[in-house]
């Protein structure tokens, strides 16, 4: 039985780590694209700030609508079970991220072109709404025991996984094509890509198992009518404190990945090709160390690695713009190598230990709502922010400062992670069910 247990945890951690690798590659490609292409394709008529401020802001259109993802895919995730609500949340996710690629720009029909973008857009956000978070519990969920940490750390991997297909698909398009190829309709090819990959990943979602703590629940008492309506009535403090862990590492994140490919061109006249390959440096480190952190905090505890995580992730919120002013290619190019193990010290241990915070009869519900709220008030708008105060300001010192604030945050939430809750992390009683 144990043996049955642990190649199916195997089978899930994979089916797992690619699911959400490709559901993030199809969420960065937009990213990506925000930062180098849209502004000129959907946007051209403002000047290049406004443009800039307007695509991010239809990147940010994308987290508004990861909350409703979390709650609508949440529900089913813990109402008929955690694998086809999965395979739905794949499949709307793929479908909205190829129909941007056969999207009409706005020298073809103006502004609707923004608008359908932004409904795509919404589409991306719901599919990825309920995607992490679930991917988490269903790999967790299947962990022998004592290796929950490493198990659900997988799902956490797909985050650099899909950044590094994104920006390394669009390097390799951009590079082969040239730059007049690329901005009239290269920048399309990295998105019908999509569908082939979905493909892939459906394979994969449709031969696991459900979770044996959700099989076991149902066969003990009916699923909870309405989950979203127990999480904010008895578990919103658990909520609160998940957006407190997340939100410092998303913030970074987001900056690392997608806001100083515009920043570093414009304001330290560094090369988009060098940019992109810092990036996909960063997000390699970043994928490679994941299960090391991951397999360490299921040794010392995973509010340890956390906590010392959060520490050195309000240091690199304090360099990373200043070195990238630099405009030194070798201090930036290591720096941003090192950033990758960094931003891995703290998401890599964050999905274990925050739906370690809410019982399996409403675990989907929980950890996606909390963790899509952390990532809209992180991630979500942090490009957008900083756009806007480098803008006010003409100083990138306001975006430092921005970022100083929201990972001391995250510092604060993981030193009052109560010790006796992070010391039994990871090898809890999922079965557990305290959800009314």
């Amino acid at each position: 039985m144990d043996t049955d247990r642990r190649q199916a945890a195997r089978r899930v951690s994979r089916a797992a780590f690619i699911g959400t690798a490709i559901e993030w590659y199809d969420f960065f490609l937009y990213g990506t694209a925000a930062a180098l292409v849209f502004n000129k394709q959907f946007f051209p008529a403002m000047d290049p700030v406004a443009g800039s401020i307007a695509s991010f802001g239809t990147m940010t259109v994308g987290f508004l609508a990861r909350p409703l993802g979390g709650i609508v895919f949440g529900h089913f995730g813990d109402r008929i079970g955690r694998r086809n609500t999965l395979v739905a949340s794949l499949l709307i996710m793929g479908i909205g991220t190829t129909l941007i690629g056969v999207l009409p720009t706005y020298s073809s029909i103006g502004v609707w072109a923004a608008v359908l973008l932004v409904v795509m857009r919404i589409a991306q956000g719901i599919g990825l709404g309920g995607e992490l978070g679930g991917a988490v519990v269903l790999t967790m969920e299947h962990a022998p025991k004592g290796r929950r940490g490493l198990f659900g750390a997988f799902p956490m991997m797909g985050t650099p996984a899909g950044m590094l297909c994104a920006n390394a698909v669009f390097l390799g398009t951009s590079s082969l094509l040239g730059e007049q190829a690329f901005m009239a309709w290269g920048w399309r090819v990295p998105f019908l890509l999509s569908i082939v990959l979905v493909a892939v990943g459906l394979y994969l979602r449709l031969r696991i198992e459900e979770s044996p703590d959700y099989a076991d629940l149902v066969e003990r008492r009916k699923p909870v009518k309405l989950p979203i309506a127990v999480v904010l009535r008895d578990h919103w403090r658990e909520v609160l404190h998940t957006i407190g862990v997340i939100i410092g590492n998303s913030a970074l994140a987001y900056i690392f990945m997608v806001y100083i490919l515009g920043y570093g061109q414009s304001a330290a006249g560094l090369s988009r090709t060098f940019l992109l390959t810092c990036v996909i440096g960063g997000a390699a480190v970043w994928l490679v160390t994941a299960p090391l952190w991951a397999h360490l905090g299921d040794k010392a505890g995973l509010r340890a690695v956390f906590t010392w995580g959060s520490v050195v992730l309000l240091a690199g919120a304090l360099a990373i713009l200043p070195v990238i002013n630099t405009g030194n290619t070798t201090l930036i190019a290591v720096f941003m190598l090192v950033m990758g193990a960094v931003l891995a010290m703290t998401h890599a241990p964050q999905g274990t230990l925050t739906a370690s915070f809410f019982p399996v009869a409403i675990r989907y519900s929980g950890t996606s709502v909390a963790y899509q709220l952390a990532s809209l008030l992180g991630g979500g708008i942090t490009p957008l922010v900083a756009a806007s105060l480098f803008a006010s300001s003409g100083t990138s010192l306001s975006i430092t400062a921005y970022l100083a604030v929201v990972t001391f945050i995250s510092l604060v939430a993981a030193l009052v992670i109560p010790r006796n809750d992070a010391e039994r992390l990871g090898d809890q009683p999922v079965t557990a069910d305290i959800a009314k």
